[in-house]
């Protein structure tokens, strides 16, 4: 058993971690301040310090140079945010273990405390019985959806999954990369192991590359895990080409047996644009392209997969209740027809935001269609023969291509009416083959013509 001190100014964050921590046999003091954190520091010299980059009293790199100073026997682990990376990555400098990045997966902080204990020569814990409420649903990092496009996305997760082969991620912003990422690495042989994920974007250049290939990069620190390099189009050039150079070096060792001086990791990255137009545009290199995306995965937008978009919100009402220790909420039907109907430019993201959203603003634990976005709600009228009021309203959100395809429905069932049911002579008025009528009416073109 190890003595850790836990400091974070949010309460729930901190008896989240706190719990977890204990759970898995450790003697934990939990603190909502800096001061009070200083305090037990120094009173119980503790084996490992948690500590939040930004507390209302204290900057958490002071408390980093703290302990490297008076207790360097005392490991200290940071928390921060995507947008404070760099910061994080200048507390290595100071001389913290490691960064996890908020949100992050409570599994993934108590494999890092482990090997940061273990550094120091203290035996690693198993968690021996977790409150289900302590952790996120374990869901939270799989793939949600009934979509074929998710199924096959499952199916090659499945078979790749103990493949060491580089994955290469491409799709929108919110479309669920980093999930895809997250589950690859669970269902490997690697998920007892860390995971971690590098926002390429998030950094100036130079401490991109001391988190990469510094003497304490993110490779060295993965020991036999898994590495997410998020938005690897952003690479600049330079780091582009030590990129390549350190895979080369690293595949090499790996060949030639070189022990510990081989680094042992599962490589993920993933992209907002098509890496092959970067290579064509010149914007990336062919050579690194080509070592990247040995298994590429395609993940399309959340609107190309609306049948997904309920299994999606019952997930998030599940994991918004499970982080909340609270009764999941129930949803409308009104209120799903709106979510499958509007167009999700934020893909998946955008529906967890608007969801926990809604969770908020809900009453009697009922999720309601005044609850949702107003952008989510909102419709344009727009005038048609197709309806009896003369009008058909769209979501706001919809495309263009939307609109075109629900004003070609109206039409041709407007000519249907004059041939009394023909499709064979609205075919022919319209000048399209039955083929090409079919399909726009979305029927099969072997179902009979006669209405």
């Amino acid at each position: 058993m190890a003595k850790l001190v836990i400091i974070d100014d949010e309460a729930a964050i901190l008896e989240l971690m706190t719990k977890l921590c204990k759970a898995a046999g450790h003697q934990v003091f939990g603190c909502t301040t800096g001061i009070d954190g200083i305090a037990a520091i120094r009173s119980n010299q503790p084996d490992l310090v948690i500590v939040d980059l930004r507390i209302g009293d204290v900057n958490g790199l002071d408390l980093v140079s703290m302990c490297k100073d008076q207790f360097p026997n005392t490991a200290v682990i940071m928390v921060t945010g995507h947008g404070s990376v760099e910061t994080a990555v200048e507390a290595m400098r100071l001389g913290a273990f490691d960064y996890l990045t908020n949100p992050f997966d409570l599994g993934d902080l108590i494999k890092t405390v482990n090997q940061a204990l273990q550094r120091n020569g203290i035996a690693a814990a198993t968690p021996t019985s977790i409150p289900s409420s302590t952790l996120r649903s374990a869901s939270a990092s799989k793939l949600i959806g009934h979509s074929d496009a998710i199924q096959r996305i499952f199916d090659i997760v499945r078979r790749v999954a103990n493949n060491d082969s580089p994955v290469l991620l491409e799709g929108e912003f919110g479309v669920g990369k980093h999930m895809v990422a997250r589950a690859l690495h669970e269902a490997s042989r690697r998920s007892n192991s860390p995971y971690k994920e590098l926002q390429c974007s998030a950094m100036p250049e130079d401490a991109l590359e001391t988190e990469l290939f510094g003497q304490t990069a993110i490779f060295n620190r993965v020991s036999g895990g898994t590495i997410h390099l998020a938005e690897i189009n952003q690479l600049p050039a330079r780091i582009q080409a030590q990129l390549n150079t350190f895979l080369d070096e690293a595949q090499s060792k790996k060949a030639w047996g070189s022990g510990s001086s081989a680094v042992d990791f599962r490589l993920v990255v993933s992209s907002t644009t098509s890496l092959e137009d970067a290579v064509k545009a010149g914007k990336f290199r062919e050579d690194l392209y080509y070592k990247l995306s040995v298994v590429p995965l395609k993940i399309p937008p959340l609107r190309e997969r609306r049948v997904d978009v309920r299994p999606l919100v019952e997930h998030f009402l599940k994991d918004l209740a499970d982080r909340t220790d609270a009764k999941a909420k129930t949803i409308d039907t009104s209120a799903i027809e709106f979510l499958e109907k509007y167009n999700w430019p934020g893909n998946v993201s955008e529906l967890r935001n608007a969801i926990e959203r809604a969770c908020a603003f809900a009453e009697n634990d009922r999720v309601r269609p005044s609850d949702l976005p107003a952008k989510v709600t909102q419709q344009i009228e727009i005038p048609t023969p197709s309806t009896s009021e003369g009008i058909t309203k769209l979501p706001i959100g919809s495309t263009l291509d939307d609109f075109i395809k629900g004003q070609e429905r109206a039409f041709i069932q407007e000519t249907l009416k004059y041939n009394s049911g023909s499709r064979e002579k609205t075919a022919s008025m319209l000048g399209v083959s039955i083929a090409t009528l079919y399909r726009k009416m979305g029927l099969n073109v072997e179902r009979k013509t006669t209405m």
